[in-house]
Protein backbone atom coordinates (compact mmCIF):
# COMPACT_ATOMS: atom_id res chain seq x y z
CA UNK A 1 0.00 0.00 0.00
CA UNK A 2 1.04 3.30 -1.20
CA UNK A 3 1.62 6.37 1.82
CA UNK A 4 2.54 9.26 0.60
CA UNK A 5 5.25 11.31 2.57
CA UNK A 6 4.31 14.86 3.22
CA UNK A 7 7.07 17.57 2.68
CA UNK A 8 9.76 18.39 5.14
CA UNK A 9 8.45 21.54 7.16
CA UNK A 10 10.52 24.92 6.34
CA UNK A 11 12.16 25.95 9.57
CA UNK A 12 14.31 28.80 8.11
CA UNK A 13 14.20 32.14 9.55
CA UNK A 14 14.47 35.35 7.40
CA UNK A 15 17.86 37.22 7.21
CA UNK A 16 15.98 40.35 9.10
CA UNK A 17 15.13 37.88 12.42
CA UNK A 18 16.95 38.58 15.07
CA UNK A 19 16.71 34.63 16.51
CA UNK A 20 18.16 35.71 20.17
CA UNK A 21 15.33 37.85 21.26
CA UNK A 22 12.80 35.71 19.02
CA UNK A 23 10.79 33.03 20.68
CA UNK A 24 9.44 29.80 19.36
CA UNK A 25 6.09 27.47 20.05
CA UNK A 26 7.78 24.41 19.25
CA UNK A 27 5.93 20.97 19.27
CA UNK A 28 7.33 17.51 18.82
CA UNK A 29 5.63 14.23 18.09
CA UNK A 30 6.01 10.61 18.43
CA UNK A 31 5.08 8.65 15.30
CA UNK A 32 2.60 6.49 17.54
CA UNK A 33 0.16 8.80 18.48
CA UNK A 34 -2.31 8.37 20.92
CA UNK A 35 -0.76 6.36 23.02
CA UNK A 36 1.45 7.32 26.28
CA UNK A 37 5.18 6.95 25.46
CA UNK A 38 6.58 10.28 27.39
CA UNK A 39 4.56 11.59 30.46
CA UNK A 40 6.06 7.78 32.09
CA UNK A 41 8.99 7.58 34.56
CA UNK A 42 12.63 6.94 32.91
CA UNK A 43 11.21 8.63 29.76
CA UNK A 44 9.82 12.20 31.28
CA UNK A 45 12.64 12.63 33.84
CA UNK A 46 15.04 11.57 30.49
CA UNK A 47 13.25 14.49 28.39
CA UNK A 48 13.09 16.96 31.02
CA UNK A 49 16.86 16.52 32.08
CA UNK A 50 18.12 16.33 28.47
CA UNK A 51 15.95 20.22 27.84
CA UNK A 52 17.47 21.25 31.37
CA UNK A 53 20.81 20.32 30.21
CA UNK A 54 20.90 22.16 26.92
CA UNK A 55 19.30 25.38 28.68
CA UNK A 56 21.99 25.18 31.12
CA UNK A 57 24.90 24.80 28.37
CA UNK A 58 23.19 27.45 26.62
CA UNK A 59 22.18 25.43 23.42
CA UNK A 60 18.95 27.01 23.75
CA UNK A 61 16.62 28.79 26.16
CA UNK A 62 13.69 26.95 26.96
CA UNK A 63 11.04 29.70 28.59
CA UNK A 64 8.42 26.19 29.03
CA UNK A 65 8.64 22.82 28.03
CA UNK A 66 5.60 20.25 28.67
CA UNK A 67 5.59 17.00 28.14
CA UNK A 68 2.12 14.98 27.19
CA UNK A 69 1.80 11.79 26.55
CA UNK A 70 2.95 11.05 22.73
CA UNK A 71 3.94 14.74 21.79
CA UNK A 72 6.35 18.02 23.86
CA UNK A 73 5.47 21.71 23.28
CA UNK A 74 7.67 24.10 24.17
CA UNK A 75 8.63 27.72 24.03
CA UNK A 76 12.43 28.35 23.25
CA UNK A 77 14.60 30.99 22.54
CA UNK A 78 17.77 30.31 20.22
CA UNK A 79 21.33 32.07 20.61
CA UNK A 80 22.80 33.77 17.31
CA UNK A 81 25.86 31.87 17.03
CA UNK A 82 24.90 28.75 16.67
CA UNK A 83 23.24 25.98 14.05
CA UNK A 84 19.73 26.61 13.25
CA UNK A 85 16.63 26.28 15.40
CA UNK A 86 16.21 22.95 13.04
CA UNK A 87 19.69 21.65 13.42
CA UNK A 88 18.88 22.15 17.60
CA UNK A 89 15.88 20.62 17.65
CA UNK A 90 16.51 16.93 15.38
CA UNK A 91 19.79 16.73 17.02
CA UNK A 92 18.33 16.54 20.48
CA UNK A 93 15.31 14.45 19.00
CA UNK A 94 18.66 12.00 17.15
CA UNK A 95 19.87 12.21 21.08
CA UNK A 96 16.37 11.22 22.88
CA UNK A 97 15.70 8.94 20.48
CA UNK A 98 19.09 6.67 20.78
CA UNK A 99 19.34 7.10 24.71
CA UNK A 100 15.88 7.18 25.23
CA UNK A 101 13.82 4.82 22.96
CA UNK A 102 11.54 7.42 21.49
CA UNK A 103 10.29 6.95 18.10
CA UNK A 104 9.48 10.23 17.45
CA UNK A 105 7.57 11.84 14.02
CA UNK A 106 10.19 12.99 11.42
CA UNK A 107 10.42 16.71 11.63
CA UNK A 108 8.51 18.94 14.46
CA UNK A 109 6.78 22.46 14.48
CA UNK A 110 7.94 25.57 15.16
CA UNK A 111 6.31 28.91 14.81
CA UNK A 112 7.95 32.25 15.71
CA UNK A 113 5.91 34.29 17.55
CA UNK A 114 4.73 37.46 16.23
CA UNK A 115 4.28 40.66 17.61
CA UNK A 116 0.50 40.24 17.34
CA UNK A 117 0.95 36.81 19.47
CA UNK A 118 1.23 37.10 23.39
CA UNK A 119 4.08 34.58 25.00
CA UNK A 120 1.06 34.87 27.95
CA UNK A 121 -1.63 33.19 25.75
CA UNK A 122 1.10 30.83 24.24
CA UNK A 123 1.75 29.16 27.51
CA UNK A 124 -1.35 29.21 28.56
CA UNK A 125 -2.14 27.10 25.68
CA UNK A 126 0.18 25.16 26.88
CA UNK A 127 -0.03 24.64 30.49
CA UNK A 128 -3.83 23.72 29.62
CA UNK A 129 -3.24 21.20 26.96
CA UNK A 130 -3.12 17.83 29.88
CA UNK A 131 -6.76 19.87 30.76
CA UNK A 132 -8.36 19.77 27.24
CA UNK A 133 -7.06 16.09 26.84
CA UNK A 134 -9.04 15.47 29.82
CA UNK A 135 -5.86 14.33 31.72
CA UNK A 136 -6.28 16.46 34.95
CA UNK A 137 -8.63 19.35 36.02
CA UNK A 138 -6.55 21.93 36.45
CA UNK A 139 -2.55 23.08 34.93
CA UNK A 140 -1.18 22.70 37.89
CA UNK A 141 -2.30 19.61 38.45
CA UNK A 142 0.05 17.96 35.26
CA UNK A 143 3.38 16.84 36.62
CA UNK A 144 5.18 17.15 33.72
CA UNK A 145 5.93 20.62 32.80
CA UNK A 146 9.46 22.57 32.93
CA UNK A 147 10.34 26.05 33.95
CA UNK A 148 13.90 27.58 34.35
CA UNK A 149 15.27 28.52 37.47
CA UNK A 150 17.42 31.46 36.78
CA UNK A 151 16.08 34.51 34.43
CA UNK A 152 16.67 34.83 30.84
CA UNK A 153 20.20 35.63 29.68
CA UNK A 154 21.38 34.33 26.82
CA UNK A 155 24.85 36.49 26.51
CA UNK A 156 28.27 34.44 26.41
Amino acid sequence: MFVPRRRALPHHVPFWVDAQSEIYFVTGCCRVRRRNQLAIEPISTGLTESVAFRHTRRDWFAHLFLIMPDHWHALMSFPPDAPTVQKRISKWKEWTAKHLGIDWQRDFFEHRLRSSESRREKTDYILHNPVRWGLVERPEDWPYVWFPEEPRVMVP
